[in-house]
């Protein structure tokens, strides 16, 4: 192609590992280089401002990644100038996609999350319940300012527009290097869909008995990974250990499962489901086959909305329509 792809990486209320997942693409991100001009990668890479971006024309930048989920009203104001100069935008791995782990905070109240964060931890010296203030006036002249902490994490969609998703926590970076070729070759799928394989975990999964020719069976007993060490090449499901591979998009290669570690669903729901934690209770609930393996899986996951939503939280049907009542998408 004669022209080079413009792209922007933002990164929001995420951990960068998203960003780590470019660079570990290694020789594939130097021949990618190739074909793409980064226009922008901030706060984490490029010695940028924010300020650089907002002078930017409007829809001068053909794709935007946006990682890491909405906690900050700086995020929410980035993420809608990065809307406005981005021609597409995907929200990239999960905590943009779907919450991630921050998203389980949306569980409890922003009062109960500062005051956990900085007066009841151990080892706060705060005696006087000090909490961090948008606006502090130092020495009466100096006005300080903070990002406003809002009172929910947010997915990228309920805040802009969004045009694919893509899972992972992160995502791996060999999928990554598949997704930044299809971008470069203008082979992206419909837009409002996940950039993925659309195969489940299982699907790809050496453990799987059915990639064996065999049958599967259902869950008698069920077990924490910290009171079984995991049979070698045996399915983890099998062994009545709780894995989410079978709704999960397997992307990721199963990369968990082949170190003998459950999938807990960073990749997001397979195609055609709308909600994860709902499937993954159904899905879960379907191969248990005894009144023991309910009441095992019952008290030894006593919070079961944080463990099957335990990646997807803020981007449930129930947490979506309540926070619509509080927010309006800009």
């Amino acid at each position: 192609m004669a022209d080079k792809v413009k792209i922007a990486i933002l990164l929001a209320g995420g951990c960068a590992g998203c960003e780590m997942s470019l660079v570990d693409m290694g020789d594939k991100l130097v021949e990618a280089l190739g074909h793409l001009e980064v226009a922008f990668w901030a706060p984490t890479v490029a010695d940028v401002k924010y300020k650089d971006l907002e002078a930017m024309p409007d829809k001068s930048i053909d794709v935007g990644f946006i990682d890491g989920m909405i906690r900050l009203s700086e995020q929410e104001h980035m993420s809608k100038v990065m809307r406005d100069k981005c021609k597409v935008l995907i929200a990239y791995g999960a905590c943009a996609s779907m919450g991630s782990i921050p998203g389980m905070s949306n569980m409890h109240s922003a009062e109960e999350l500062l005051k956990q964060g900085y007066i009841d931890t151990f080892s706060t010296d705060n005696p006087e319940g000090v909490l961090p203030q948008p606006e502090y006036l130092l020495d009466g002249k100096y006005n300080l300012t903070l990002p406003k902490f809002l009172d929910d994490v947010r997915v990228l969609d309920e805040v802009v527009e969004v045009d694919y998703f893509v899972g992972g926590c992160p995502p791996h970076p060999d999928f990554v290097a598949a997704a930044v070729q299809a971008i470069i070759e203008g082979n992206l799928p419909p837009k409002g869909s996940w950039i993925t394989s659309g195969k489940a975990v299982c699907d790809v999964c050496p453990r799987n008995p059915r990639n064996k020719g065999e049958n599967r069976h259902f869950v008698e007993k069920v077990y924490r990974t910290i009171e079984k060490a995991p049979e070698k090449d045996r399915c983890l499901l099998e062994q009545g250990i709780i894995c989410f591979g079978p709704f999960t998009q397997g992307d990721c290669g199963a990369s968990c499962l082949q170190v003998g570690i459950p999938c807990r669903g960073c990749g997001g729901p397979i195609p055609g489901v709308t909600d994860y934690g709902a499937r993954a209770m159904s899905a879960i609930g379907s191969i248990l086959g005894s009144e023991e393996a309910v009441e095992e899986l019952m008290q030894k996951y006593p919070v079961l909305a944080k463990f099957y939503y335990r990646y997807s939280y803020p981007s449930s049907l129930v947490e979506r329509k309540r926070k619509a009542l509080k927010y309006k998408k800009g």
